[in-house]
């Protein structure tokens, strides 16, 4: 039974193959087209899905698309009904893109897989499963349990934007839900937006300029925004809100709220601003742990999976399982809308198709689910691109690796299969000595291009990770938190301690500066030598070096672009940004022995984050 499943239209499109209940592949639409959360059909993902699978599009039984677009559309009526004639400005907006493309997606599917394959009945083979049911069935059915309690939050779906379920073996049941416009993850948006950061990306810097600041404002989000429940259900006071009738996501009312218009992008970042994300951060938070402690109690499960865009906030996460309100908690990697392909085709198998599940035989592979290129195809693409390059074997290319990191050189890792969802976890990743007091700031400004708070991860060898951080759990997918443990802390001076907001980022906090945050946290990924051997042996032979079993580890590409997919691709990253060394598979690239005309400004490429 082979199962292609699709999300598209929104953000982040992606496509995810599922054989037999095996999951074969998955990938975003945006890492082949290189326009960042690509929206539109994933073509390209959907060609490399076929043919890491080893099948034609003749040979798919179903076709599972990840919701339902009438319903999302009759929401979008009734939105402008209940609220006319306000709005009609959005609504004139939306109605011709919905009436031209996003309606008649089952006609626009089709259409798309009868060019791969003419002469199916596509139709009959194409599936819809709802939003918020690709969500947890991308939560569950990958998860390594045979029974949990799954929690999906996010901005919405058709209508919800929280729900809860109970998965059982092969089953999974819908319990609650929240609906729109009622949302934490708009909550969160709203924020991110009069913070002045994209909404759908810059959630990412809300969370990371959260522990700089204080949340002073947490009560007037709690007294004037959000009705909080005890069982963590919520309603949002929709008058300090433009998101269901405006371009905006938030009103004049917000504005005067808290004392001025929405921060614009080239307006600098203040204390108000710093504080404002603390505030918001901590009421997602209360509200996650609401829920989970409701959703404990009346399931009874010992077991937690989490999906939907607010499962990204590792901060949250962290909190959450700190507060052992479950004994284990598994979070899905792609938890946004690219995740929702692989949900929509894993309930396809299991609760349209009803097959058994054995949960070894559907886990996630550690999310490296997309291409890989043999050093033939990585050797011919670097020639054709003009880089200088030698070819050296392990073990001699893992110790010349760990000891240029150790010497302070930023580093390039491009290895087997890339990972599916946002995280770089060691496949496409750039690297640096976390040891390095300034390294947070090099590479922030002088490689990625982005702003300096910006925290960076550490990847941390999973037998070593409880003698460096309070985390008692694999964290395989860089999605919780944790804090690094006091015997690894550095004593602040008054003058230190005194600092405020973005004044802290400079002052070493640990033994491990660049991936301290201000609060002592990290957003670690543990590395097992089952997860991924390559990079598990670069980890432990640079601890032999060095005594140290951690490096920074961040996504292979600069500002506003995706991460890289293809060698040509890294070899250009590398030369349009101030990278020391690549490694590609087993090749070696240094920037001294680059012909400078390879040199460029790569930032003119992509459009800010």
């Amino acid at each position: 039974m082979n199962i292609l499943g699709i999300s598209a239209f929104y953000h982040d499109s992606a496509a995810a193959l599922v054989m037999d209940g095996r999951i074969v592949a998955g990938a975003q639409e945006e890492r082949f087209t290189r326009k960042k959360h690509d929206s539109r059909y994933p073509t390209n993902a959907i060609e490399y899905c076929l043919r890491e699978g080893g099948i034609d599009a003749s040979k798919l039984d179903h076709v599972a698309f990840y919701e339902k677009p009438f319903i999302k559309f009759e929401r979008l009526m009734e939105t402008y009904l209940a609220f006319a004639p306000i709005g009609f400005r959005s609504f004139h907006k939306a109605l011709p893109v919905w009436l031209q493309e996003k309606l008649f997606q089952k006609n626009l599917i089709a259409k798309q897989l009868r060019a791969l394959a003419p002469g199916i009945d596509w139709n009959s083979k194409l599936l819809f499963a709802e939003h918020h049911q690709s969500h947890a069935a991308s939560a569950f059915f990958p998860s390594p349990y045979e029974e949990a309690a799954v929690l999906t939050m996010d901005g919405v779906g058709e209508w919800a934007t929280a729900s809860t379920a109970i998965g059982s073996h092969n089953g999974l049941s819908m319990q609650k839900e929240i609906h729109f416009p009622h949302s934490l993850g708009l909550l969160y948006s709203a924020f991110t937006y009069y913070c002045g950061f994209r909404v759908n990306s810059g959630e990412y810097k809300l969370m990371g300029l959260a522990p700089y600041g204080t949340p002073i404002y947490r009560q007037k989000i709690l007294d004037n925004l959000i009705d909080i429940k005890q069982d963590g259900s919520f309603r949002l006071n929709l008058r300090y809100f433009n998101y269901c009738t405006g371009l905006t996501m938030t009103s004049r009312h917000f504005d005067q709220l808290f004392g001025g218009p929405a921060r614009t992008p080239e307006d600098p970042i203040t204390q108000k601003h710093i504080d404002l994300a603390a505030s918001v951060q901590s009421v997602l938070e209360e509200v996650v742990l609401r829920i989970a402690r409701a959703l404990r109690k009346e399931s009874g499960m010992t077991n937690l999976c989490l999906a939907g865009g607010v499962a990204l906030n590792c901060v949250a996460n962290g909190k959450l399982l700190k507060e052992n309100i479950f004994e284990n908690i598994w979070v899905q990697p792609a938890a946004g809308d690219a995740g929702g392909a692989l949900g929509a085709a894993l309930a396809a198998y299991y609760q349209f198709k009803q097959f058994p599940r054995t949960p070894s035989a559907s886990a996630l592979q550690y999310s490296y689910l997309g291409p890989s290129y043999s050093n033939v195809d990585i050797e011919k693409q670097l020639t054709a691109a003009g880089a200088v390059y030698e070819t050296i074997i392990e073990p001699a290319l893992l110790e010349k690796t760990a000891a240029a990191l150790a010497a302070g050189k930023v580093i390039g890792w491009f290895q087997g299969r890339m990972e599916f969802g946002p995280r770089a976890l060691g496949n496409r990743s750039i690297l640096g000595d976390a040891r390095q007091p300034n390294m947070q700031k090099t590479m922030n400004l002088k490689i990625k291009f982005r702003e300096s708070f910006r925290p960076f991860a550490p990847s941390v060898l999973r037998e070593e990770a409880e003698k460096w951080f309070d985390i008692k759990t694999d964290s395989p997918y860089m999605l919780f938190t944790a804090d690094l443990l006091p015997k690894h802390r550095l004593p602040l001076t008054r003058e230190q301690h005194s600092l405020f907001g973005i004044e802290k980022l400079n002052v070493p906090r640990s033994t491990i500066p660049a991936v301290t945050h201000v609060d002592y946290s990290a957003r670690l990924q543990t590395v097992t030598p089952e997860s991924n051997p390559r990079y598990h042996a670069l980890l432990s032979e640079f601890f032999r070096q060095t005594g140290c079993p951690i490096l920074i580890n961040t996504s292979f590409n600069i500002r506003g672009e995706p991460i890289v997919c293809t060698p040509e691709e890294a070899f250009r990253c590398f030369m349009g940004c101030g990278m020391d060394i690549l490694v590609i598979g087993d090749c070696w690239l240094e920037k001294p022995s680059q012909n400078t005309a390879s040199l460029h400004d790569y930032r003119a490429h992509h459009a800010p984050d």
